[in-house]
Protein backbone atom coordinates (compact mmCIF):
# COMPACT_ATOMS: atom_id res chain seq x y z
CA UNK A 1 0.00 0.00 0.00
CA UNK A 2 1.37 3.82 -0.82
CA UNK A 3 2.53 5.38 2.09
CA UNK A 4 1.42 8.98 3.98
CA UNK A 5 2.81 11.47 6.13
CA UNK A 6 1.56 13.33 8.54
CA UNK A 7 1.84 16.92 8.37
CA UNK A 8 2.12 19.93 11.17
CA UNK A 9 0.88 23.16 10.40
CA UNK A 10 1.24 26.81 11.07
CA UNK A 11 -1.36 28.95 11.64
CA UNK A 12 -1.26 32.67 10.66
CA UNK A 13 -2.73 34.76 12.96
CA UNK A 14 -3.55 38.05 10.70
CA UNK A 15 -5.65 41.10 11.71
CA UNK A 16 -8.80 39.65 9.69
CA UNK A 17 -9.05 35.79 11.20
CA UNK A 18 -11.24 34.54 13.02
CA UNK A 19 -10.11 33.87 16.52
CA UNK A 20 -13.00 30.73 17.16
CA UNK A 21 -12.94 28.85 13.75
CA UNK A 22 -9.46 27.18 13.52
CA UNK A 23 -9.12 26.47 17.54
CA UNK A 24 -12.66 24.99 17.52
CA UNK A 25 -11.85 23.42 13.92
CA UNK A 26 -8.53 21.93 15.61
CA UNK A 27 -9.60 21.37 19.17
CA UNK A 28 -7.72 23.41 21.22
CA UNK A 29 -9.01 26.28 23.29
CA UNK A 30 -8.62 29.44 21.57
CA UNK A 31 -7.13 32.59 23.67
CA UNK A 32 -8.83 35.60 21.03
CA UNK A 33 -5.79 36.00 18.67
CA UNK A 34 -7.01 36.37 15.29
CA UNK A 35 -6.34 33.22 13.45
CA UNK A 36 -7.48 33.90 9.89
CA UNK A 37 -5.24 30.61 8.26
CA UNK A 38 -3.23 27.25 8.19
CA UNK A 39 -1.48 26.71 5.05
CA UNK A 40 -0.98 23.19 3.84
CA UNK A 41 2.24 23.27 1.53
CA UNK A 42 5.87 23.72 0.81
CA UNK A 43 5.30 27.61 0.59
CA UNK A 44 8.34 29.33 2.05
CA UNK A 45 6.02 31.37 4.04
CA UNK A 46 5.23 28.61 6.14
CA UNK A 47 6.00 25.22 4.70
CA UNK A 48 4.19 22.34 6.28
CA UNK A 49 6.41 20.10 8.78
CA UNK A 50 6.59 16.43 7.66
CA UNK A 51 6.42 13.83 10.59
CA UNK A 52 9.35 11.10 9.97
CA UNK A 53 10.22 8.57 12.81
CA UNK A 54 13.46 10.76 13.20
CA UNK A 55 11.99 13.72 14.23
CA UNK A 56 10.37 16.92 11.19
CA UNK A 57 11.63 18.40 8.36
CA UNK A 58 9.77 20.99 6.17
CA UNK A 59 7.70 19.15 2.94
CA UNK A 60 9.51 20.90 0.69
CA UNK A 61 12.85 19.50 1.54
CA UNK A 62 10.97 16.42 2.26
CA UNK A 63 10.19 16.24 -1.61
CA UNK A 64 13.65 17.44 -3.08
CA UNK A 65 15.20 14.35 -1.30
CA UNK A 66 13.49 12.28 -4.13
CA UNK A 67 10.87 15.10 -6.00
CA UNK A 68 10.01 12.21 -8.60
CA UNK A 69 9.27 9.43 -6.19
CA UNK A 70 7.42 12.27 -4.11
CA UNK A 71 5.62 14.13 -6.75
CA UNK A 72 5.69 11.40 -9.63
CA UNK A 73 7.34 11.47 -12.82
CA UNK A 74 5.28 14.33 -14.64
CA UNK A 75 4.98 16.73 -11.83
CA UNK A 76 7.92 16.45 -11.08
CA UNK A 77 9.16 17.61 -14.81
CA UNK A 78 6.72 20.40 -15.12
CA UNK A 79 7.05 21.84 -11.74
CA UNK A 80 10.07 20.56 -9.87
CA UNK A 81 8.38 21.54 -6.63
CA UNK A 82 4.76 20.82 -5.15
CA UNK A 83 3.07 23.39 -7.43
CA UNK A 84 -0.43 24.26 -4.62
CA UNK A 85 -1.08 25.82 -1.62
CA UNK A 86 -3.89 23.98 0.83
CA UNK A 87 -5.54 26.27 3.18
CA UNK A 88 -7.94 26.74 5.97
CA UNK A 89 -9.83 29.88 6.07
CA UNK A 90 -11.52 31.84 8.82
CA UNK A 91 -12.52 35.15 8.27
CA UNK A 92 -14.08 36.88 11.27
CA UNK A 93 -13.76 40.37 9.15
CA UNK A 94 -13.68 41.10 5.67
CA UNK A 95 -10.42 40.35 3.78
CA UNK A 96 -9.05 42.87 1.51
CA UNK A 97 -10.34 43.68 -1.82
CA UNK A 98 -7.32 42.52 -3.91
CA UNK A 99 -6.48 40.76 -6.91
CA UNK A 100 -3.92 37.97 -8.11
CA UNK A 101 -1.70 38.63 -11.18
CA UNK A 102 -1.03 35.87 -14.32
CA UNK A 103 1.74 34.29 -15.00
CA UNK A 104 3.52 37.06 -16.99
CA UNK A 105 2.16 39.52 -14.49
CA UNK A 106 3.93 37.62 -11.34
CA UNK A 107 6.95 37.43 -13.00
CA UNK A 108 7.66 40.58 -13.88
CA UNK A 109 6.39 41.80 -10.40
CA UNK A 110 8.83 39.72 -8.62
CA UNK A 111 11.90 40.40 -10.98
CA UNK A 112 11.06 44.12 -10.34
CA UNK A 113 10.71 44.08 -7.01
CA UNK A 114 13.82 42.14 -6.46
CA UNK A 115 15.47 44.25 -8.88
CA UNK A 116 14.47 47.42 -6.96
CA UNK A 117 15.88 45.73 -3.40
CA UNK A 118 12.50 44.96 -1.81
CA UNK A 119 13.14 42.76 1.17
CA UNK A 120 11.11 39.54 0.43
CA UNK A 121 9.71 39.34 3.87
CA UNK A 122 8.65 43.80 3.74
CA UNK A 123 4.93 44.42 4.46
CA UNK A 124 5.04 46.92 1.19
CA UNK A 125 5.92 44.07 -1.05
CA UNK A 126 3.10 42.88 -3.73
CA UNK A 127 5.05 40.11 -5.08
CA UNK A 128 6.19 37.49 -2.57
CA UNK A 129 6.98 34.85 -5.30
CA UNK A 130 7.02 34.67 -9.48
CA UNK A 131 3.74 32.69 -9.44
CA UNK A 132 -0.19 33.59 -10.66
CA UNK A 133 -3.01 32.72 -7.85
CA UNK A 134 -5.90 31.34 -9.45
CA UNK A 135 -7.60 29.79 -6.75
CA UNK A 136 -10.93 27.97 -5.27
CA UNK A 137 -12.61 28.63 -1.84
CA UNK A 138 -15.22 25.74 -0.53
CA UNK A 139 -17.11 26.57 2.45
CA UNK A 140 -16.91 24.78 5.64
CA UNK A 141 -19.54 26.78 6.95
CA UNK A 142 -21.80 29.08 5.72
CA UNK A 143 -19.61 32.16 3.85
CA UNK A 144 -19.72 35.46 2.42
CA UNK A 145 -18.15 36.83 -0.54
CA UNK A 146 -18.17 39.47 -3.18
CA UNK A 147 -16.32 39.06 -6.54
CA UNK A 148 -16.58 40.10 -10.17
CA UNK A 149 -17.70 43.64 -11.26
CA UNK A 150 -21.49 44.41 -11.87
CA UNK A 151 -22.48 45.12 -15.30
CA UNK A 152 -22.65 49.41 -15.46
CA UNK A 153 -25.60 49.86 -16.16
CA UNK A 154 -26.79 47.77 -12.55
CA UNK A 155 -24.14 49.90 -10.93
CA UNK A 156 -25.43 53.24 -12.39
CA UNK A 157 -28.88 52.07 -10.73
CA UNK A 158 -27.76 51.34 -7.58
CA UNK A 159 -25.38 54.36 -7.10
CA UNK A 160 -28.61 56.59 -7.76
CA UNK A 161 -28.55 56.34 -4.04
CA UNK A 162 -26.37 58.92 -3.92
CA UNK A 163 -27.42 61.26 -6.60
CA UNK A 164 -31.34 61.11 -4.43
CA UNK A 165 -32.66 63.98 -1.55
CA UNK A 166 -30.71 62.55 1.16
CA UNK A 167 -26.75 62.53 0.71
CA UNK A 168 -25.30 65.67 1.53
CA UNK A 169 -24.02 67.61 -1.80
CA UNK A 170 -20.24 67.07 -1.44
CA UNK A 171 -21.23 63.49 -1.52
CA UNK A 172 -23.94 64.06 -4.69
CA UNK A 173 -21.26 66.24 -6.65
CA UNK A 174 -18.33 63.59 -5.77
CA UNK A 175 -20.32 60.79 -7.18
CA UNK A 176 -22.05 62.87 -10.16
CA UNK A 177 -18.71 61.72 -12.25
CA UNK A 178 -18.49 58.37 -11.57
CA UNK A 179 -22.02 57.40 -12.93
CA UNK A 180 -20.92 59.76 -15.96
CA UNK A 181 -17.77 57.40 -16.52
CA UNK A 182 -19.66 54.66 -16.38
CA UNK A 183 -21.60 55.37 -19.34
CA UNK A 184 -19.05 55.01 -21.47
CA UNK A 185 -20.05 52.51 -24.56
CA UNK A 186 -17.06 50.36 -23.97
CA UNK A 187 -17.47 48.33 -20.83
CA UNK A 188 -14.18 47.52 -19.41
CA UNK A 189 -13.11 51.37 -20.26
CA UNK A 190 -16.43 52.23 -18.09
CA UNK A 191 -15.42 49.81 -15.21
CA UNK A 192 -11.85 50.94 -15.09
CA UNK A 193 -12.60 54.61 -15.15
CA UNK A 194 -15.32 54.25 -12.55
CA UNK A 195 -12.93 52.16 -10.47
CA UNK A 196 -10.08 54.57 -10.94
CA UNK A 197 -12.65 57.65 -9.96
CA UNK A 198 -13.76 55.99 -6.77
CA UNK A 199 -10.30 55.21 -5.29
CA UNK A 200 -9.27 58.83 -6.00
CA UNK A 201 -12.10 60.68 -4.35
CA UNK A 202 -11.84 63.41 -1.70
CA UNK A 203 -11.20 63.40 1.92
CA UNK A 204 -14.49 64.92 2.47
CA UNK A 205 -16.08 62.82 0.13
CA UNK A 206 -14.67 59.58 1.94
CA UNK A 207 -16.06 61.31 5.16
CA UNK A 208 -19.86 61.94 3.54
CA UNK A 209 -19.72 58.82 2.10
CA UNK A 210 -19.22 57.12 5.26
CA UNK A 211 -21.68 58.98 7.58
CA UNK A 212 -23.80 58.58 4.97
CA UNK A 213 -23.71 54.62 5.15
CA UNK A 214 -23.47 54.45 8.46
CA UNK A 215 -26.65 56.62 9.30
CA UNK A 216 -28.70 55.49 6.24
CA UNK A 217 -32.40 53.13 7.78
CA UNK A 218 -32.12 49.83 6.63
CA UNK A 219 -35.81 50.47 5.74
CA UNK A 220 -35.18 52.01 2.43
CA UNK A 221 -37.15 55.22 1.86
CA UNK A 222 -38.09 55.46 5.78
CA UNK A 223 -37.27 59.11 6.12
CA UNK A 224 -38.51 60.31 3.16
CA UNK A 225 -41.51 57.40 2.27
CA UNK A 226 -40.14 57.45 -1.25
CA UNK A 227 -38.50 54.20 -2.39
CA UNK A 228 -35.38 54.11 -5.58
CA UNK A 229 -36.67 52.17 -7.93
CA UNK A 230 -33.50 50.22 -7.59
CA UNK A 231 -32.39 51.04 -3.93
CA UNK A 232 -29.79 48.08 -2.94
CA UNK A 233 -30.96 45.45 -0.34
CA UNK A 234 -31.18 45.69 3.22
CA UNK A 235 -28.09 42.56 2.92
CA UNK A 236 -26.20 44.72 1.05
CA UNK A 237 -26.49 48.36 3.23
CA UNK A 238 -25.75 45.64 6.13
CA UNK A 239 -21.95 44.98 4.26
CA UNK A 240 -21.89 48.62 3.78
CA UNK A 241 -22.76 49.39 7.57
CA UNK A 242 -20.25 46.91 8.76
CA UNK A 243 -16.98 48.12 6.68
CA UNK A 244 -17.78 51.60 6.98
CA UNK A 245 -17.75 51.20 10.92
CA UNK A 246 -14.26 48.82 10.63
CA UNK A 247 -12.41 51.27 7.45
CA UNK A 248 -14.20 54.52 7.79
CA UNK A 249 -12.70 56.64 5.14
CA UNK A 250 -12.50 53.94 2.65
CA UNK A 251 -14.17 54.03 -0.45
CA UNK A 252 -14.31 49.85 -0.32
CA UNK A 253 -17.17 50.30 1.75
CA UNK A 254 -19.53 50.43 -0.69
CA UNK A 255 -17.68 47.45 -2.82
CA UNK A 256 -21.28 45.73 -2.54
CA UNK A 257 -22.76 47.78 -5.38
CA UNK A 258 -20.44 47.80 -7.79
CA UNK A 259 -19.19 43.74 -6.94
CA UNK A 260 -21.17 40.77 -6.74
CA UNK A 261 -21.85 39.23 -3.97
CA UNK A 262 -22.32 35.45 -2.79
CA UNK A 263 -23.06 32.90 -0.07
CA UNK A 264 -22.01 29.60 -0.02
CA UNK A 265 -23.84 27.04 2.25
CA UNK A 266 -20.99 24.32 3.14
CA UNK A 267 -19.87 22.25 0.71
CA UNK A 268 -20.51 24.63 -1.95
CA UNK A 269 -17.43 26.49 -3.88
CA UNK A 270 -16.19 29.24 -6.02
CA UNK A 271 -13.22 29.79 -8.81
CA UNK A 272 -11.63 32.40 -9.06
CA UNK A 273 -9.12 33.04 -11.93
CA UNK A 274 -6.49 35.82 -12.08
CA UNK A 275 -7.77 39.52 -12.40
CA UNK A 276 -10.72 39.11 -10.67
CA UNK A 277 -11.53 41.73 -8.08
CA UNK A 278 -12.85 40.04 -4.73
CA UNK A 279 -12.84 39.82 -0.78
CA UNK A 280 -13.80 37.49 1.12
CA UNK A 281 -16.27 38.40 4.40
CA UNK A 282 -16.96 35.98 6.84
CA UNK A 283 -17.06 32.24 7.50
CA UNK A 284 -14.94 29.10 7.45
CA UNK A 285 -13.47 27.55 4.50
CA UNK A 286 -10.95 25.31 2.61
CA UNK A 287 -8.83 27.56 -0.13
CA UNK A 288 -6.80 26.45 -2.70
CA UNK A 289 -4.33 28.14 -4.71
CA UNK A 290 -1.03 27.73 -7.07
CA UNK A 291 1.75 28.17 -4.80
CA UNK A 292 1.62 31.78 -4.60
CA UNK A 293 1.03 34.10 -1.89
CA UNK A 294 0.89 37.11 -4.20
CA UNK A 295 -2.00 39.59 -3.18
CA UNK A 296 -2.69 43.12 -4.71
CA UNK A 297 -4.95 45.05 -2.43
CA UNK A 298 -7.27 48.22 -2.92
CA UNK A 299 -9.00 48.37 0.70
CA UNK A 300 -10.72 47.39 3.30
CA UNK A 301 -7.22 46.36 5.59
CA UNK A 302 -4.50 47.46 7.29
CA UNK A 303 -2.49 46.07 5.14
CA UNK A 304 -0.40 47.71 2.01
CA UNK A 305 -2.38 48.77 -0.37
CA UNK A 306 -1.23 49.56 -4.30
CA UNK A 307 -3.89 51.04 -6.35
CA UNK A 308 -1.91 51.59 -9.42
CA UNK A 309 -0.53 48.09 -9.41
CA UNK A 310 -4.09 46.89 -8.62
CA UNK A 311 -5.42 48.56 -11.85
CA UNK A 312 -2.90 47.20 -13.99
CA UNK A 313 -3.58 43.53 -13.32
CA UNK A 314 -7.39 43.80 -13.25
CA UNK A 315 -9.99 42.34 -15.67
CA UNK A 316 -12.44 44.81 -15.88
CA UNK A 317 -15.15 42.36 -17.39
CA UNK A 318 -18.33 42.10 -15.68
CA UNK A 319 -18.14 38.69 -14.20
CA UNK A 320 -21.25 36.91 -11.92
CA UNK A 321 -19.80 34.14 -9.71
CA UNK A 322 -20.42 30.42 -10.57
CA UNK A 323 -21.65 28.59 -7.48
CA UNK A 324 -20.30 25.29 -7.80
CA UNK A 325 -22.33 22.48 -6.44
CA UNK A 326 -21.24 19.24 -5.55
CA UNK A 327 -23.19 15.63 -6.83
CA UNK A 328 -24.34 14.02 -4.22
CA UNK A 329 -21.71 11.09 -4.66
CA UNK A 330 -18.95 9.67 -2.10
CA UNK A 331 -16.54 11.42 -4.23
CA UNK A 332 -16.57 14.51 -6.23
CA UNK A 333 -13.95 16.87 -7.55
CA UNK A 334 -14.44 20.19 -8.45
CA UNK A 335 -14.50 21.38 -12.22
CA UNK A 336 -11.69 23.82 -12.07
CA UNK A 337 -9.67 25.19 -15.57
CA UNK A 338 -6.47 24.98 -13.81
CA UNK A 339 -3.54 22.71 -14.12
CA UNK A 340 -1.71 23.32 -10.78
CA UNK A 341 -4.17 21.82 -8.72
CA UNK A 342 -7.45 20.00 -8.35
CA UNK A 343 -9.53 19.67 -5.03
CA UNK A 344 -12.23 16.36 -4.44
CA UNK A 345 -14.19 15.98 -1.60
CA UNK A 346 -14.56 12.41 -0.26
CA UNK A 347 -17.61 10.60 1.89
CA UNK A 348 -17.38 8.06 3.63
CA UNK A 349 -20.07 5.73 4.58
CA UNK A 350 -17.96 3.11 6.84
CA UNK A 351 -17.75 1.03 3.23
CA UNK A 352 -13.40 0.99 2.16
CA UNK A 353 -12.64 3.55 -0.55
CA UNK A 354 -9.19 3.97 -2.29
CA UNK A 355 -7.76 7.51 -2.13
CA UNK A 356 -8.93 8.34 -5.61
CA UNK A 357 -6.19 10.27 -6.94
CA UNK A 358 -2.58 9.37 -8.62
CA UNK A 359 -1.17 12.48 -7.76
CA UNK A 360 0.85 14.29 -4.81
CA UNK A 361 -1.99 14.39 -2.60
CA UNK A 362 -2.57 16.70 0.54
CA UNK A 363 -5.75 15.83 2.60
CA UNK A 364 -7.40 17.24 5.69
CA UNK A 365 -10.51 15.48 7.41
CA UNK A 366 -13.10 17.71 7.61
CA UNK A 367 -15.84 15.74 9.80
CA UNK A 368 -15.73 12.56 11.77
CA UNK A 369 -12.25 10.14 11.65
CA UNK A 370 -10.67 7.98 8.85
CA UNK A 371 -8.90 5.12 9.42
CA UNK A 372 -6.10 3.90 6.92
CA UNK A 373 -4.86 0.08 7.72
CA UNK A 374 -5.73 0.86 11.53
CA UNK A 375 -3.94 4.31 11.64
CA UNK A 376 -6.71 6.62 12.93
CA UNK A 377 -6.92 10.23 11.16
CA UNK A 378 -9.51 12.45 13.31
CA UNK A 379 -11.00 15.91 12.16
CA UNK A 380 -8.24 18.50 11.49
CA UNK A 381 -5.46 15.87 10.52
CA UNK A 382 -4.07 16.40 7.70
CA UNK A 383 -1.72 14.04 5.65
CA UNK A 384 0.89 14.07 2.66
CA UNK A 385 0.38 11.16 -0.14
CA UNK A 386 2.98 10.70 -2.62
CA UNK A 387 1.80 9.09 -5.72
CA UNK A 388 1.95 5.54 -5.52
CA UNK A 389 5.29 3.62 -6.35
CA UNK A 390 5.96 0.43 -8.47
CA UNK A 391 3.99 -2.45 -7.18
CA UNK A 392 2.24 0.12 -5.10
CA UNK A 393 -1.60 -0.01 -4.59
CA UNK A 394 -3.56 3.35 -3.68
CA UNK A 395 -4.58 4.15 0.04
CA UNK A 396 -7.54 2.62 1.54
CA UNK A 397 -10.03 4.38 3.93
CA UNK A 398 -12.41 3.30 5.74
CA UNK A 399 -14.73 4.99 8.70
CA UNK A 400 -17.51 7.90 8.70
CA UNK A 401 -15.65 11.03 7.33
CA UNK A 402 -15.40 14.05 5.05
CA UNK A 403 -12.05 14.78 3.34
CA UNK A 404 -11.00 17.30 1.49
CA UNK A 405 -7.89 16.11 -1.14
CA UNK A 406 -5.96 18.85 -3.10
CA UNK A 407 -4.10 17.72 -6.11
CA UNK A 408 -2.52 17.89 -9.54
CA UNK A 409 -4.83 19.00 -11.96
CA UNK A 410 -5.20 19.62 -15.41
CA UNK A 411 -6.80 22.47 -18.33
CA UNK A 412 -10.14 20.45 -18.23
CA UNK A 413 -10.64 20.28 -15.01
CA UNK A 414 -9.38 16.61 -14.18
CA UNK A 415 -7.56 15.19 -11.29
CA UNK A 416 -4.20 13.44 -12.54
Amino acid sequence: MAKFYRLHNLIKNYDWGSPYFIPQFLGFPGDGTPCAELWMGSHAGSPSRVELPDGFTGLGEFIARDVRRYLGEKTAERYGSLPYLFKLLAAGKPLSIQAHPNPDQARRGFDLENGNGLAPDSPNRNYRDPNHKPEIVCALTPFTGMCGFREPREIGKLFAVFLGDNPPNVLREGFAPLLLALETPDTASALRSFLAMLFDISAAVREALTEFVLRREEATGSKTGKTLAHEPEDCEWELMRSFARQYPGDPAIIAPLYLNVFRLQPGEAVFLDAGVLHAYVHGFAVELMANSDNVLRGGLTPKHIDVPELMKVLDFSPLKPRILKPEPVPCFTYPVPCDEFSLTVMRGTDTPAALPLDGPSICIVTEGAASIDGDILQKGVSIFVPPPGPGEKRLILQGFYTMYIASIGTPAGKPV
